[in-house]
């Protein structure tokens, strides 16, 4: 193919799949071609338009600034080759979206999110990886990524899915143990279970530290479902999401007005990702759920169940 006669558009759609995948194999897999096809496609792209269209990443093939040009042109063609299927009222959503969350948004967002958006489109596919981290630069195999605090990103949109607060829980039966604390400078003399402070990735996640450095860690894990089974098992203060806590009966929120951080989590989608039907089936499901459980994420007392705090602590439940 010579550059006088423009890119095969076959060659795009090939550039389109290793960009939505990362790597040779996968891109190959999803258009039924082995490895040396997809790279041969490649390299007469980038004869075609006579530079690189990707480059290496960490975790595998990222786009080049003509690569990003070509991607638009690839996504041209395949909405025009959509076009030519059948008709929207008929059409299945399929493919695999994959995606990263949280551990406490995976579980309580994405799932039923997913799962919901699937008894609609049985053939569409959800790889979740639970972690806690910022927002990568390199995205390479990830079509949508979800974190704690504004992004700085390029290349890619950031969507705000909706707050959450956190506050301080413990269990009733520390609560019988120990002397509930009556002021935020009391909570110093109690144990805390939290992330461990040396493999913490977000800086907004590291809020009891900063609004009670004398509290000393207790049991400390990168799992926030730890942290819940820890609290509820006496091993200290958690500080906790309140989406989670107020599900459990035995956790006391302490000192409601006084700790009560909040939190946003935002959503990272490559444009070219956002193009895919499937991409945006679930970019528009986690939006939706994020919204439906607004007072829940929020801590607002409607939404957790309801508790009455040993007598005379200081402590009130959301």
């Amino acid at each position: 193919m010579s550059p006088e006669t423009g890119p095969d558009p076959q060659d795009l759609l090939v550039l389109l799949a290793v960009s939505r995948t990362g790597r040779f194999t996968s891109a190959g897999a999803s258009l039924g071609l082995n490895h040396t096809t997809v790279a041969r496609r490649i390299g007469a792209l980038e004869r075609s338009l006579g530079g690189r269209v990707l480059s290496r990443a960490a975790g595998g093939w990222e786009p080049t600034e003509l690569g990003h040009r070509a991607l638009r042109a690839a996504a041209g063609v395949e909405e025009a080759l959509a076009q030519l299927g059948p008709d929207e009222a008929d059409a299945r959503i399929t493919g695999v979206v994959r995606m990263s969350a949280t551990d406490g948004f995976s579980a309580f967002v994405a799932a039923p999110a997913v799962a919901r958006l699937q008894r609609e489109h049985p053939l569409l596919r959800v790889e979740l990886v639970s972690v806690t981290r910022r927002a990568l630069q390199h995205r390479s195999g990830l079509d949508v990524e979800v974190v704690v605090g504004r992004p700085e990103v390029h290349r890619a949109e950031a969507i705000l899915l909706g707050r959450y607060v956190l506050g301080m829980y413990a269990s009733r039966e520390y609560l019988a143990a120990h002397p509930a604390p009556a002021a935020v400078e009391e909570l110093g003399e109690h144990p805390l279970v939290y992330f461990i402070d040396s493999m913490l990735q977000v800086d907004d996640l590291d809020a009891p530290r900063r609004l009670v450095p004398g509290m000393r860690d207790s049991l400390s894990s990168t799992n926030v479902f730890v942290h819940v089974e820890a609290t509820r098992a006496g091993a200290g203060i958690g500080f906790l999401p309140c989406f989670m806590a107020d599900r459990h009966a035995d956790l006391v929120r302490l000192l409601p007005g006084e700790i009560a951080e909040t939190l946003s989590y935002w959503m990272v989608v490559r444009p070219e990702s956002l193009a895919q039907p499937a991409v945006a089936a679930v970019v528009d499901a986690l939006r939706r759920q994020a919204a439906a459980l607004r007072p829940a994420l929020l801590g607002e007392p409607a939404a957790a169940p309801s508790i009455t705090p040993p007598g005379g602590v200081g402590a009130s439940e959301r």
